[in-house]
């Protein structure tokens, strides 16, 4: 079962999970460890069958959670050093001199796809319902980029500090 019809398979069980889906190399390694919780809690060792008796029972879905969630911190400082590394990469590099042209090409060409998605919606009076529809999910999916994008080059929300900080001190703690 590939990693993203796994997590996708456990989103409704533990809905945290979804966001590591995009997140790149961590994701592999994410649902390898959900692979092998699905098939130890299921006692089974298919995860498409072990995911399926799971879904079955409400005391193994529970037991899956708890250990989901036992982990989920561990997971989420795997991709916090994964988007770090990228940052000290990028922050290397300023550092010699080169300029990061993908990253500005990246953010303009989010902003001229959002701007030319508005400006036909609001100048074509023609555009039928449906079609309407579609343009309002592709400016999402194009705002979602550029929040992405904005994040990662700025750093990240006030949220996210206290959850690093968080996971700092559980991290201390554990050790």
């Amino acid at each position: 079962m590939d990693p993203i019809t796994l997590i996708l398979g456990v989103a409704n069980l533990v809905p945290g999970i979804a966001k590591f889906l995009h997140a790149g190399n961590t994701t592999q390694k994410v649902a390898d460890e959900v692979g092998a919780i699905v098939s130890t809690v299921a006692g089974v060792a298919d995860p498409k069958e072990a995911l399926a008796k799971i879904q079955a029972s409400t005391e193994l879905q529970q037991k899956f959670q708890l250990e989901v969630m036992s982990r989920m911190a561990s997971w989420d400082q795997m991709f916090l050093q994964d988007v770090q590394s990228a940052r000290d990469r990028d922050t290397k590099l300023a550092q010699v001199g080169y300029r990061n042209y993908r990253a500005h090409f990246m953010f303009a060409l989010a902003v001229a796809v959002i701007v030319g998605l508005v400006w036909i919606v609001w100048k074509d009076p023609n555009i039928d319902e449906y079609v309407k529809g579609i343009f309002t999910l592709v400016l999402g999916r194009f705002l979602g980029y550029l929040d992405n994008i904005y994040n990662f080059e700025f750093g990240t929300t006030r949220q996210s500090i206290t959850k690093d900080q968080t996971i700092q001190q559980l991290t201390k703690n554990g050790n």
